[in-house]
């Protein structure tokens, strides 16, 4: 199935065990697939199973997912950013376990997002924090790239600019496990226009210019319920929000976009097949 070079998929429900998610990727037609390997609200979880894990792997291999196209993401508790130290500890705690677990899994990639300052440090102290969490997490564990989500702004969340990404990206040592996972919705509501063919290129050019194509490693394809600028975090269905279709065409033509998991997280998830087969129309 991941013989082609767009991998499109949705975040599925990982309910029942890890090793459902690629059945659900594949009853709605997807190429890629993101996952929680653990309950996302909450700090602990059981153990991976051996048995689990087995038969992850083998759903995965059977219907034709490969580790480079399925997309992870962390507990949305984790704040690498954290000013105070025993919170940013048990962050960092949290984020090493989520990396093992896709270590456990046989998989290459965990996309988080990366940390908020809640008004108590500045933002470059802030952005070190995320650094500094990023290279012990790396340290503490091996094949795994740490994927940052770009956020919306909303609150104090960090990572909404592109110059913030790429700051965090020059505080990690081994830059070649570290990335980027480009949300279209949280762009938009950031402030980057992609309304039009011509403000996509505009856009994803700066994201060229001051992250590198290089570092991007998936993306999250979202319509946004708010408007440019908002620095609100609403999803909405492709083509049903204020981005609209361009955005999309124009991503799915794009060279960037090739074999790297292209995630849809909109909010009608019944549509999610034909919204899947409409991506992979626009592919070329």
């Amino acid at each position: 199935m991941t013989s082609q070079e767009r991998w499109v998929g949705a975040h599925v429900s990982a309910q029942g065990g890890v090793e459902n998610a690629p059945l659900n990727a594949h009853k709605i037609g997807a190429s890629a697939f993101a996952l929680f390997t653990k309950n996302q609200r909450r700090w602990q979880a059981a153990a991976l199973t051996e048995q689990s894990i087995a038969a992850f792997q083998e759903n995965c291999q059977q219907l034709g997912f490969r580790p480079e196209a399925i997309l992870p993401h962390d507990s949305y508790l984790i704040n690498l950013g954290h000013p105070d130290p025993l919170l940013l500890e048990k962050s960092r705690d949290a984020f090493v376990d989520e990396m093992l677990r896709c270590k456990q899994l046989g998989l290459t990639l965990l996309n988080f997002h990366p940390g908020s300052h809640l008004r108590q440090i500045s933002e470059n102290h802030c952005l070190r924090n995320i650094s500094d969490s990023i290279n012990l997490a790396l340290a503490a564990c091996d094949g795994v790239c740490a994927v940052i989500e770009n956020t919306a702004g909303q609150g104090s969340n960090l990572g909404h600019s592109f110059e913030q990404l790429a700051q965090i990206i020059d505080g990690v040592e081994d830059k070649s496990r570290v990335g980027v996972c480009l949300d279209t919705a949280h762009m938009f509501a950031a402030g980057y226009d992609i309304r039009t063919q011509e403000s996509c290129r505009e856009s994803f050019d700066a994201f060229g210019h001051i992250v590198g194509f290089q570092y991007l490693k998936g993306m999250h394809l979202n319509d946004s319920k708010t408007g440019l600028g908002s620095r609100v975090d609403r999803h909405d269905s492709l083509g049903m929000g204020e981005i609209g279709k361009t955005a999309f065409e124009y991503i799915l033509g794009h060279p960037a976009t090739k074999r790297i998991p292209l995630i849809l997280e909109t909010i009608r998830p019944e549509i999610w097949p034909e919204e899947i087969a409409w991506l992979k129309s626009l592919s070329r």
